[in-house]
């Protein structure tokens, strides 16, 4: 049992941090209609404020604060310089949005450098039960995630806020003649969306390598959670998550990565084909 306890928890981690990364594409993609292609560059610039905020002397902690400030207030530029113009136009949100993440990517090798950053640990230490030994971040990682996912759908679902905002979502033009300022609630949704992706960013900066590439690593299993999960219900990126991170983590200690991936990618394909909606079966309303 000592030797499984390890791989769960790994599972675990990844399916955590890929559900966190993926609740701000479900905000933006699933509630609406907005394919950010530039997710996991938001995701990347969260781990890097973090490389800065650390190169400067700054706890850990200054820099996960200073993270979805920084990739928000990004993504608030955003949505008023470009997003708000191609609301509703899904191939203009790609094409768009993509261009921003090379941009973005680009912006960041000038800055940074190609080469890739590491993150000090801020707890360099192991919870120890017997033979059992497992490194004490990831489970405080794991810990902040499920509070963070926990935090998101109180917001959406039980506040004031979210209950505007799923009107908006639902019925934009319903919800106008309600006196609810859908161009507000827009807004203010796309921005919780990518300071979430600059926040998760911030927190795996310690344990994976920070580099212009990382943002692609995130991004596609981010997307392939919500089609398999359900583009409608927030719950669908939980179920999502769960089944991507999970495969994919599984088959790759068994096979190696890249026939994971294959495998997880064959999986999403059968489910999107045999259940289109998801397998939470939820549809974005019209």
């Amino acid at each position: 049992m000592s030797e499984f306890i390890p791989i769960i928890l790994d599972v675990s981690s990844y399916i955590l941090i890929l559900v966190l990364v993926a609740l701000g594409l479900m905000i933006v993609f699933g509630m609406m209609g907005v394919i950010n292609m530039a997710h996991g560059e938001l995701f990347m610039i969260g781990a890097y404020v973090m490389v800065a905020a650390q190169s400067v002397g700054l706890p850990f902690l200054a820099g996960v604060i200073l993270a979805p400030i920084v990739v928000g207030f990004l993504g608030l530029l955003i949505e008023t310089a470009l997003i708000r113009h191609i609301y509703l136009r899904p191939l203009d949100t790609i094409l768009a949005t993509w261009g921003l993440s090379i941009a973005l990517k680009q912006l960041v090798v000038l800055t940074f450098g190609p080469e890739s950053h590491s993150v000090p640990l801020p707890i360099d230490g192991s919870l120890e039960l017997g033979t059992f030994s497992y490194p004490l971040y990831r489970l405080i990682l794991m810990a902040t995630s499920v509070l963070l996912i926990g935090g998101t759908f109180w917001l959406f679902t039980r506040t004031n806020f979210g209950l505007m905002a799923r009107a908006v979502i639902a019925r934009p033009d319903t919800a106008a003649t309600l006196g609810i300022d859908t161009r507000r609630m827009y807004r203010w949704s796309f921005v919780i969306g990518t300071a979430l992706a600059g926040l998760a960013g911030a927190l795996v900066a310690p344990i994976i390598s920070v580099d212009p590439q990382m943002g692609l690593g995130y991004l596609v299993p981010g997307f392939l959670s919500i089609l398999v999960g359900g583009a409608g219900p927030l719950a669908g990126v939980l179920v999502g998550g769960t089944v991507i991170g999970g495969v994919n983590n599984l088959l790759a200690i068994w096979i190696s990565p890249v026939a994971a991936m294959i495998t997880v990618y064959i999986i999403a394909i059968l489910i999107i084909r045999l259940k289109p909606e998801g397998l939470m079966g939820g549809r974005r309303a019209k």
